[in-house]
């Protein structure tokens, strides 16, 4: 069965991105360094967007993820850098319950229970499933995620949009792997508890 990774950036008090939910790339506070760079191209060169896998001649399929599923306001933050398809490498699936359609054809527009779209993708045959974001979904997804790799970066912002945003649910997750990188992030994987 295929597994439902939650691979994202965070800041020490848990936030993905700011109050104002704009994009977090490149902030103060989610630095984007040569070595985190690296860290991705080595570890999940599939999870960069294709216009800077193609900048670097990234062409190989990934072996991690062959899907990717995001929420509504994620897939906004790629519209406004004018990506109609940030990841045209692998099955990209849009979750949203206001959407009517979306500019990209391959793009699969999910509007009933991402839930059950979830568990039918990982009966599918394939590789893993990244869930890019939002904390809104990734809260209505947290039964079936397997994996939480998390760029956690030495910073604290007191507020923002958080890695999981909803009511309390305790839900058990082990450290598996920590990797220090250089420029201060650490990337921290973790494992359900099962």
């Amino acid at each position: 069965m295929r597994a439902l990774t939650y691979l994202v950036a965070a800041t020490l008090d848990g936030f993905i991105a700011g109050p104002d939910g704009g994009d977090p790339s490149g902030q103060e506070y989610f630095p984007i360094t040569p070595d985190l760079v690296e860290f991705l191209v080595a570890t999940y060169p599939e999870t960069l967007p294709g216009p800077a896998r193609e900048a670097m001649g990234l062409t190989e399929p990934g072996a991690t993820f062959d899907t990717v599923i995001e929420g509504r306001a994620s897939y906004e933050l790629g519209l406004a850098a004018g990506l109609v398809d940030a990841y045209p490498h692998l099955r990209h699936l849009v979750v949203s319950t206001t959407l009517t359609d979306l500019p990209a054809p391959a793009i699969e527009l999910v509007r009933g229970d991402p839930l059950e779209t979830v568990r039918g993708l990982k009966a599918e045959d394939g590789l893993g499933i990244w869930l890019v974001g939002g904390g809104t979904l990734a809260h209505s997804l947290l039964p079936e995620i397997d994996r939480i790799v998390v760029k956690l970066n030495p910073w604290v912002i007191g507020d923002g949009i958080p890695m999981f945003a909803g009511g309390f649910r305790l839900t058990g997750f082990t450290v598996t792997e920590t990797v220090p990188l250089p420029g201060g992030v650490q990337v921290i994987t973790l494992a359900r508890q099962r």
